[in-house]
């Protein structure tokens, strides 16, 4: 199975890039510098020395030696210790410093050279001890220094920490300037190539023109054609424009770098350019080299419309940066960029034209072939039972894309592991197939008039399915219910369809009236069970007149966009908007006649159908058309 997208060595990085050779390690920079720290930490120093002296010296006045000795004569001084005519000493019950408040025990005095008095024997009189060690121990320089120097660490230590912080809460910069990114280095047996991918082939026929480039630009610069500057992927969500970008890369062998637009944009305008820029700094050093932006229609909608105050916008800024970029002025020759897209419809002009985006390339959902060779990708890692037939499962399996076929493979197994297989069985398949289109069984118990009401809507839109000439076989139906149904009827088509003609749409529209009409017939009610199938019946007719022609009064004319959320207002007149609700109204009610009608001239087929699945609470197609007495291959022409 391809490797995953390879993650980003930081969150504030906005791409991830693969099979670039690692840039030179940043230096490190101290921020604020080194000045204000070593600054910072002298004031500590001097403030620290400060008060430790005023700690050390505090408790410990110096005295006149006329008061030392007064203390000497009073029998107050309990020892004492000489070193030349220094003196330090300690009392036997503390005293007030003359001329202050503050009291001591602790003093230092300092004898006169001139001074004759028989202090040794007033010492000795009084039974004063004369120690050997200093009565009052002062620290040394080093004991001095290095207490000193414990906050100065202590604040170096807090400088980095909060430095740190700031710079990674701050992006690494405010307006997105950091340091080149350390590309992941993934080895070339685990780069995505085109054996990764299937369905597509071709596409790959019109991206093999880019890998070539890549592999051999001489011969292409001999013959003065250039590479092409850009390549924009546009087709719906899970077809596989990512994987395919990779697969280029891969398979040409260069550097490959992927972002999503959404990640240029920040609050603060001007990050979002300045990362396009730093992105195609990066490109180019490793030229040649792919640069994939994912989703570009969030930053490269067509310019003019919900912009900004004079329309310098972050999202506008980024959008000219990639232009300026792609556009060659800043010697981006090497670098290829491919987008993708699912609205390309709504991006700038400026962003398509030749020289920027120079092949447009339609990625739609994979034929049935193509889903047989997707399958067989994303089942290589599966162990497969030997009953499993992929090609029978790739016929039921009409329009569903790489992306849900992968899902699919990845439920089966899931499936497999809660039942306690060793292998993934046709059935696992089967079940995991009704649980991705028809959503997961719901416990849920219904009243026996309920529940007999759903069985008559359901055989209805499959008996209707089953009488229309050309419309879609029945696969399934069931009255258990699931996700939000209470019932459904699963119907695909035995070979992919790409375009549908007026009796084919007519006829699903009938199907899908099927089971109001049936509730109608039988029970002359009107529930909100079809609500779903009048949504659809609502877009089908819609589509029909005021989009694909069918309809005499519209005529030939493209009346409302085929983006629903448009208002509808802004591209159609008054007149027109009227019309087109005459018109939907009237195929609808033909429609809904046709349907009771058929019903009505069916009912014992309708009865039967519904009994077997009263009974049964899930038909498949062989038992729900023998049920309904119709051959599978002969159907009934109305």
């Amino acid at each position: 199975m391809p490797n995953p997208v390879p993650p980003r060595d930081r969150t504030d990085q906005p791409w991830r890039s693969e099979g670039a050779p690692p840039p030179p390690p940043p230096k490190r920079k101290m921020p604020g510098g080194w000045g204000s720290l070593i600054l910072a930490a002298l004031v500590v120093y001097l403030v620290t020395n400060l008060i430790l002296s005023f700690f050390d010296e505090g408790n410990e006045p110096t005295l006149s030696y006329t008061e030392f000795s007064k203390q000497v004569a009073a029998g107050n001084v309990e020892k004492i210790y000489s070193k030349g005519d220094a003196i330090q000493g300690q009392l036997k019950s503390s005293r007030t410093v003359p001329g202050g408040s503050d009291k001591y025990t602790k003093f230092t005095t300092q004898r006169p050279t001139f001074a004759d008095d028989d202090l040794w024997s007033q010492l000795t009189k009084q039974n004063v001890t004369v120690t050997a060690q200093p009565v009052v121990e002062h620290r040394g320089f080093l004991a001095n220094l290095l207490i000193s120097l414990a906050p100065m660490l202590l604040l170096v230590v807090l400088w980095l920490f909060i430095a740190r912080r700031m710079s990674a809460g701050m992006g690494g910069g405010m307006l997105g300037r950091k340091a080149p990114p350390k590309p992941v280095e993934l080895s070339e047996d685990k780069r995505t190539t085109f054996e990764d991918v299937a369905g597509i082939d071709e596409v790959e026929g019109e991206l093999n023109d880019v890998v070539d480039f890549l592999k051999n630009p001489a011969a292409y610069r001999r013959m003065g054609a250039r590479m092409p500057g850009g390549v924009l992927l546009a087709g719906p969500p899970g077809t596989g424009k990512t994987l395919l970008a990779r697969a280029v890369a891969g398979e040409a062998g260069v550097p490959f770098f992927s972002a999503s637009a959404s990640e240029f944009i920040e609050m603060i305008v001007g990050v979002g350019a300045s990362r396009v820029r730093e992105l195609f700094a990066e490109a180019r050093k490793v030229a040649p080299a792919i640069i994939f932006i994912d989703e570009i229609d969030t930053i490269g909608r067509a310019r003019g419309a919900g912009a900004g105050m004079g329309g310098h916008d972050e999202r506008e800024q980024t959008l000219n940066q990639i232009l300026t970029e792609m556009d060659g002025f800043s010697g981006s020759e090497g670098v290829v960029v491919i987008a993708a897209t699912n609205r390309a419809d709504v991006l700038d002009p400026a962003l398509t034209r030749p020289g920027r985006f120079d092949r447009i390339v339609q990625v739609s959902p994979p034929d049935r072939g193509g889903r047989e060779s997707i399958l067989k990708i994303h089942t290589r890692e599966i162990p497969m039972a030997s009953d499993v037939d992929l090609a029978q499962l790739a016929r039921t399996t009409p329009g569903m894309t790489g992306a849900e076929l992968a899902n699919l493979a990845n439920e089966a197994a899931l499936l497999a592991v809660k039942r306690r297989q060793s292998e993934v069985t046709q059935s696992d398949l089967s079940d995991a197939l009704e649980k991705v289109q028809l959503g997961a069984e719901r416990p849920l118990v219904m009243p026996e008039e309920e529940r007999r009401r759903t069985a008559y809507h359901e055989s209805g839109h499959a008996l209707l399915g089953m009488l229309q000439p050309g419309a879609d076989p029945v696969r399934k139906i069931t009255i258990v219910p699931r996700g939000r149904a209470l019932g459904v009827t699963l119907s695909t088509p035995d070979a992919d369809k790409y375009a549908y003609t007026e009796d084919y749409l007519r006829g699903r529209v009938i199907g899908a009236l099927g089971g109001m009409a049936a509730e109608h017939v039988v029970f002359d009610v009107i529930t909100t069970g079809a609500e779903n199938d009048l949504e659809q019946v609502t877009g089908l007719v819609r589509g029909m007149v005021a989009r694909w022609g069918m309809s005499k009064k519209i005529g030939p004319l493209t009346a409302l966009p085929s983006d629903a959320q448009q208002a509808y207002g802004l591209s159609a007149a008054p007149v027109t908007l009227d019309t087109i609700a005459t018109e939907m109204r009237r195929i609808v009610d033909e429609c809904y006649a046709d349907a009771c009608r058929l019903l009505r001239e069916h009912r014992p087929q309708l009865d039967a159908l519904a009994e077997a699945l009263l009974k049964n609470e899930t038909l498949e197609e062989e038992a729900a058309y023998r049920a309904a007495g119709i051959p599978r291959l002969a159907r009934t022409e109305i």
